[in-house]
């Protein structure tokens, strides 16, 4: 049976995948390992209560994103909302890219860039970020030369976990005045003062892309906005679909912005145990960790492979990212719990 015909090419792709295995320690995907507290479960179920889910939500998800800007410091007219940043590049590749169009992206960096390209049928050129994957003048002098309709900045970077320039962003945007600069900042909270977000006022062509996801330690309610001119959020809004955010998920965000001080304090800890990991992957035999100002660490070891399936053995579970960079592991920052699993796990390994 032949059945019906795909577009040429997508079986061909292999999906998006995550592992998500029964381990003790599940530190491959970047989540915040710990949740908001109790109080917040409670003031979220008393929303929860109140919603007339049987009426669409608001379209428009004002009330989300007059609280975001009351927090950032931007306006509401330039703040969009959507199911997860990943969503937000969905709708800014559907307005700015597409077909007959380019983007430009500087690798290593975060996988969902070029993957969403392929899907809204937007071409690549793929930049070689140079040692210690820091943008520099040389990479925006080629990004200039590609002529994009789009290029991505990850800051803080993933998988490295270093924050870009900020200079560097000014400069693209500067040289590019037709070309949407995407500013990808989903783990910008553990680094705030690397934040793109003072070049708005100045810079109109570029848009700041944030999630719910880590910082706020909401990854189950997927929420992501842009911090963008109010000319590009008028352009997602005619790509968006209908109502497409509910009203439970618009209610999780407002609840999260009442507890923001609780996320805050959940920052701190975190950049604890990313610091203990990085201390000690500095004295780790054979061991080459890259300087983080994320919620993770990036390590290259011998061998990487064979150390992610013996950290797997010892129920730790990191993200294997030797297809991006040779040799390269990458662990997020967990509990004090689970850093220690981790660090007791690899001391294992590496002495077998």
């Amino acid at each position: 049976m032949s059945g019906a015909t795909p577009r040429p090419g997508l079986r061909d792709v292999p999906e998006y995948v995550s592992p998500q295995l029964a381990v003790a320690a599940r530190l491959n995907t970047n989540e915040c390992p710990f949740p908001l507290p109790e109080g917040f479960s409670d003031d979220l179920a008393a929303s929860v209560r109140a919603l007339a889910l049987h009426r669409y939500p608001d379209g428009q998800t004002t009330a989300l994103r007059e609280g975001l800007a009351a927090v950032s410091g931007w306006t509401a007219e330039g703040t969009w909302v959507a199911n997860g940043s990943n969503e937000v590049l969905v709708q800014v590749l559907q307005a700015y890219a597409g077909p007959g169009r380019r983007a430009v992206t500087f690798e290593p960096t975060y996988l969902l860039h070029s993957r969403l390209c392929w899907l809204t049928h937007t071409e690549v050129v793929r930049l070689a970020l140079p040692e210690g994957f820091r943008l520099g003048e040389a990479q925006v002098a080629e990004a200039i030369e590609a002529a994009p309709d789009v290029v991505f900045v990850c800051s803080p970077n993933n998988p490295t976990g270093n924050a870009q320039p900020v200079g560097m962003v000014r400069a693209l945007a500067e040289a590019l005045p037709q070309t949407l600069v995407i500013v990808d900042e989903a783990y910008g909270e553990f680094s705030p003062g690397s934040t793109a977000l003072p070049l708005l006022a100045t810079c109109p062509n570029v848009a700041i892309v944030r999630t719910f996801s880590k910082a706020f330690a909401l990854a189950g309610a997927r929420i992501g906005y842009t911090l963008a001119a109010p000319e590009v959020v008028g352009d997602l809004r005619r790509v968006r679909l209908p109502y497409h955010v509910s009203a439970l998920t618009q209610a999780a965000g407002l609840t999260a912005l009442a507890h923001r001080d609780d996320a805050l304090a959940i920052l701190d800890r975190i950049r604890e145990q990313r610091d203990r990991i990085a201390d000690a992957l500095a004295g780790a035999p054979g061991v080459t960790a890259s300087p983080s100002d994320a919620n993770f660490v990036l390590f290259v070891t011998p061998g990487a492979p064979a150390v992610w399936q013996g950290l797997l053995d010892r129920g730790v579970l990191v993200r294997d990212l030797t297809a991006l960079v040779p040799d390269a592991l990458r662990v997020t920052a967990g509990t004090p719990e689970e850093t220690g699993l981790f660090l007791q796990a690899l001391k294992e390994v590496l002495a077998a």
